[in-house]
Order: structure tokens, then sequence, then C-alpha cells
């Protein structure tokens, strides 16, 4: 009888380990799922670039400087080694993809193009589903990152070796409150 208890209890034990192991498994899978949704979005960004950059050297003078240094970066979020270093591109990317955009308030020709004007929008929408992939993904690694600290979780995860998945961070300098100044435009006192 004892034989049988211990086997019954060996059985329920393994079942166990094998349940946190799946659930595990499955909450890394969503992570790096969610990271994926990261990817897609960032070459989506870097597919439209080359467009939008022709669209605005079509267009009179324009800032040089910014317009390489968007290239650039965006030559260094496809070469990315890491999901660090490609959202510390991304972020840098994003910044230079905000001077396009204001180069072109120097042009009104160049906002009223139907063809530029689709390509602003498209990528306020893809920063925008950039926006959102990195929330999701840090509630993904949030719930991750939880099973591996909980209580029997964390058990199952030491045996294995999981490691918890890095969240990502807004960079310092977009933390910064925005200045508004009237003052420059008339609408001051």
């Amino acid at each position: 009888m004892s034989f049988i208890i211990t086997i019954a209890v060996v059985v329920v034990i393994v079942l166990f380990v094998i349940s946190v192991y799946n659930s595990l498994v499955r909450a890394r899978m969503q992570t790096q799922e969610a990271w994926s949704q990261i990817d897609v979005q960032l070459k989506r960004r870097n597919d439209l670039l080359p467009n939008l950059i022709e669209t605005v050297k079509g267009y009179g003078k324009y800032e040089q400087a910014t317009l390489e240094k968007v290239t650039q970066l965006r030559a260094q979020v496809a070469s990315a080694s890491s999901p660090a270093d490609a959202m510390k591109a991304s972020d840098a990317l994003t910044r230079q993809i905000s001077g396009i955009f204001a180069v072109a308030e120097s042009y009104p020709d160049l906002k009223a193009n139907e063809n530029y004007l689709k390509l602003q929008e498209e990528l306020t929408n893809t920063e925008n589903k950039i926006s959102y992939s990195r929330q999701l993904y840090n509630s993904v690694a949030g719930n991750y990152n939880v099973k591996l600290q909980a209580f029997p979780s964390n058990v199952i995860a030491g045996m294995f070796a999981f490691r918890p998945a890095d969240f990502l961070s807004t960079p310092e300098e977009e933390k910064a409150v925005p200045k508004v100044d009237f003052g420059s435009n008339g609408l001051g006192e």
C-alpha cells in the first residue's frame, strides 16, 4: 500500500513539474512573440523611410544631415544584434523622423504633396503600433518575470535555467516635459 502511495505522490510531483515547466515555456514564448511584433513594426518603418526620404529630397533645400542620420539609424535598427540595441537605435530614429516632419514645415508644397502626406500618415501609424507593441511586450515580459520569481514556479525556473526578460524603457531625453512657447509666433503677450 505504501508503494502505491509513493508512486502516486511521485506521479503528482512529476505532473506538477511538467505543468509549471510548460507554463514557463508558454510565458517565454509569449514574450518572444511580443518582441517579434515590435520587430515587424520596426521593419515596416524601415521599409517606409526610403520613400519618405526620396519624397523630401525632391523638394528644394532640406537638412541633409537629418536625412543622412535617418538613413544611418535605419541601418542600425536593421542590423541590431539584440532587442536592447534595436530599441536604442529605434528610439533615436523616432527622434530623427520627427526632424523630417519638422523640415516639412518649411516647405508648403511638400506638406501638401499627396505622397508625402500618405507616407507621413503611414509612419505615424507605424510609430503608434511600435508604441503599442512596446507596451504589450513589457506587459508580457512582466507576467513572465513574475512566474520566474513566484513560488513554486521559481524553483522549476531555476532548475531549467529560465532567464528573465528585459523590459523596454523610455530614454531619458524622451521623458523631459516639452516646452511650449507661444511668445515667438505672436500668440503670446
